[in-house]
């Protein structure tokens, strides 16, 4: 596994605690800038729409650019976002700076996704997008309770600083590491719009539908843990930062098990993966009053939810290869549809009489849609579901098997 996609997981480490760690700092916002929470809970939803819209936008301009130039331009700004945010007073200038380092955040993991498939065999993409992605879910275990506890320590402006000083030393890498030229699977170079028009293929949309709707399940949950904690168990309100570790801790090995297995075994991690969410979600919703339940049912949902979704951001990798510039961004873009949406209908259902449970059996539905999707996915023939990485050389693999 080349070094540089271990540096490179350093640096998506230092976005994805930015991405996640605001939401506990925003009463502390609030306070310090005199506006309302609501207004500072704007911070999150733009930081989640500019990272659906960035990483299009953001790999479309920069597919003409060699890898080390895009990563270190999108890694500087993001730094310097965090730098401008952490000095000023101005609401207004926080969110746009919340806005733009969404966007070079999503076009850092677009580009790194593109890149660090071009690096590996093909057989080997699962276990290196395993790498990057776990950059995420050390995020979610470790970056996001330090920036909740030094935002507490020291205030809020602190965890921005934070951000920028641990991503300083993945952009000394990039600029020294990362190849000028990535090696692409296609040959040649194709068009902007025949990039585009990949996405009309069946089994490009397939997978990052299906990401989507298990990342939006992921999210919904994830982001509802607290009050379910709290009023469903009823467990005190200390204890929620341990269980958020256990959810952090299963991502992470959720993560790890897509990356020793995915390549080899896709279909049956999506399949087996796919009903035990189904079935945990449902469980939890159920049984989360018990609080030993609750925490092994976190474990385990942390778990499948993270070796699903990352098996299938590489069956899309693998699905998009002619579209080598473009293939990161569209991958980016389906995961953060999910983490927007998931939470929006989580937040719908919590406020009805359904309470803390109704975000889980939220959860459990999109689950269930993907299912579904899944299920009538009709004659799919790409070597990108393949259950082991020889079909590559031989024919086409069908989903019906």
């Amino acid at each position: 596994m080349p070094f540089i996609i271990y540096l490179l997981s350093v640096a998506v480490f230092s976005q994805g605690t930015s991405e996640f760690m605001l939401a506990g700092l925003l009463p502390d916002i609030a306070s310090d800038l005199e506006i309302t929470l609501p207004q500072a809970g704007l911070l999150t939803s733009a930081f989640a729409v500019g990272m659906v819209a960035g990483a299009p936008l953001m790999a479309a301009i920069s597919r003409k650019w060699p890898p080390r130039r895009a990563l270190s331009i999108f890694l500087f700004v993001f730094i310097a976002m965090h730098v401008a945010g952490a000095l000023t007073d101005s609401f207004g200038v926080l969110l746009a700076t919340r806005v733009i380092a969404a966007f070079t955040n999503a076009g850092f993991l677009a580009v790194t996704l593109s890149t660090v498939s071009a690096l590996v065999p093909v057989d080997r993409t699962a276990r290196a997008l395993a790498v990057i992605l776990g950059g995420t879910t050390l995020a979610l275990i470790a970056g996001v309770p330090a920036g909740a506890m030094i935002g507490a320590l020291l205030d809020w402006r602190a965890a921005l600083w934070g951000v920028a000083v641990i991503s300083v030393p993945a952009l000394i890498a990039v600029v020294v590491a990362t190849p000028n030229r990535a090696a692409s699977r296609t040959c040649g170079t194709a068009s902007l719009m025949t990039e585009f028009r990949v996405l009309l293929h069946r089994r490009l949309m397939l997978p990052l539908v299906l990401c989507a709707l298990v990342n939006g399940a992921t999210f919904c949950a994830f982001t509802y843990l607290s009050p379910l904690v709290t009023d469903g168990a009823g467990l005190p309100a200390g204890l929620v930062p341990m269980v958020l570790g256990i959810f952090g801790i299963g991502s992470f090995l959720g993560v790890w098990a897509a990356g020793r297995f995915g390549d080899d075994h896709a279909k049956r991690i999506l399949g087996i993966g796919g009903t035990g969410l189904l079935l945990g979600w449902i469980a939890l919703a159920a049984l989360s009053a018990i609080p030993v339940v609750l925490i092994l049912l976190v474990l385990l949902q942390g778990a499948l939810s993270f070796a699903v979704g990352s098996t299938l951001i590489a069956v899309s990798i693998r699905a998009s290869t002619a579209a080598p510039t473009m293939s990161g961004s569209f991958a980016t873009a389906s995961l953060n549809i999910g983490a927007a949406v998931g939470p929006v209908l989580g937040g719908l259902v919590y406020a009805t009489a359904a309470g803390a449970t109704g975000p889980v059996l939220v959860s459990a539905g999109l689950i269930l849609v993907a299912a579904i999707v899944y299920g009538f996915r009709g004659r799919v023939t790409s070597t990108a579901w393949a259950s082991s990485p020889r079909a590559e050389h031989s024919s086409p693999v069908s989903l019906h098997r």
